[in-house]
């Protein structure tokens, strides 16, 4: 059975060293990979957040160049919580999103806070990254929803460009941010932009409200399913609102091999599929996409229309209350 692929690719300079388990690779080779991958039936490519890595370049303008350049994958772009004000992400992934006909998404990254945000969150005391996270994401959300496609008439002979009464502020204050919206745009064509989260970093319960792509490592695998069902349960949510991806970093010398054993890591843990990190440079990438790929998804079938439903999600159900 065909499996959900997102790959992770970190694009600068590639005469820096290796940060991590991702390489560099160069703008002009991220091209050429992004091409490859929507032949091989990739769903997304995570954009990596170099962080303090010399020469690495910023995700979100990566994506705009790429998504420019090829429109059947996703890109997915990795964002910290700190020095990053929710509002802000929330225009700029968005902006990305329309641009990319609704292939978009964001890997939202738990972080602590940062002097611009620390000096008006509501709550001094609330320090901790994983609340943090949970509701910078819930924040994400509702902006992206603030201002629905549907309020967009354009009827030139009524003089009327929006329906006003559909444009809502989310007037959200809680322990972290204060933000009132909303955005200044309408939303995408998928709904809103995927939010990806990291269980290496966060647990279910915190991640159950807001994501759509939940990403585990070997490590942590084991019980993932269970303990993500129950949390989406708790959060009134079904487990078939989420997709669960299993980090995998590889190094290929049995391209084959590696394919049994990933179909059958898939089928134990009940993963929907995989982000590959590959171990090295653009020919590892290169590699990966063309020996590994084909075994695990389907290159046959068309494009979907959206990274949503390339990523098998249902439609996005509003969070508005």
């Amino acid at each position: 059975m065909s499996k959900i692929i997102q790959l992770a690719l970190a694009v600068g300079e590639p005469r820096s060293r290796q940060f991590g388990a991702e390489s560099l690779v160069s703008l002009a080779d991220a091209g050429a990979i992004a091409a490859l991958a929507e032949q091989v039936g990739v769903a997304a490519i995570r954009l990596v957040d170099g962080g303090a890595a010399p020469r690495s370049l910023d995700p979100t303008v990566v994506g705009a160049y790429l998504g420019g350049l090829q429109g059947g994958v996703g890109f997915v772009v990795e964002i910290q919580t700190t020095h990053n004000a929710p509002y802000n992400t929330a225009r700029r992934v968005l902006s990305l999103d329309r641009a990319t006909g609704g292939r978009t998404g964001v890997a939202l990254r738990a972080g602590r806070g940062d002097e611009v945000s620390e000096a008006t969150v509501p709550d001094p005391s609330a320090t901790d990254p994983t609340q943090r996270w949970r509701e910078y994401a819930r924040v994400l959300t509702r902006l992206w929803e603030s201002f629905p496609r549907a309020a967009l008439i354009g009827d030139q002979e009524a003089g009327l460009v929006v329906e006003d009464a559909l444009i809502k502020p989310i007037n959200h204050e809680a322990a972290f941010y204060r933000v009132a919206g909303p955005l200044d745009g309408p939303s995408s064509v998928q709904g809103r932009p995927v939010v990806i989260a990291d269980l290496s970093a966060l647990d279910p319960a915190a991640v159950a409200e807001s994501a759509d792509v939940v990403v585990v490592d070997r490590a942590g695998a084991a019980g993932a399913d269970a303990a993500l069902a129950e949390a989406l349960r708790q959060a009134g949510r079904s487990r078939e609102d989420v997709a669960l991806l299993g980090r995998v970093e590889v190094a290929l010398d049995d391209p084959a091999a590696i394919g049994d054993e990933l179909r059958a890591w898939a089928d134990e843990h009940r993963l929907d599929g995989f982000e590959l990190v590959p171990a090295g440079g653009t020919a590892a990438v290169v590699t990966v996409l063309r020996e590994l790929v084909p075994q695990i998804a389907d290159a046959t079938a068309p494009p979907p229309p959206t990274l949503r439903a390339a990523l098998g999600l249902r439609e996005v159900a509003a969070v508005l209350t």
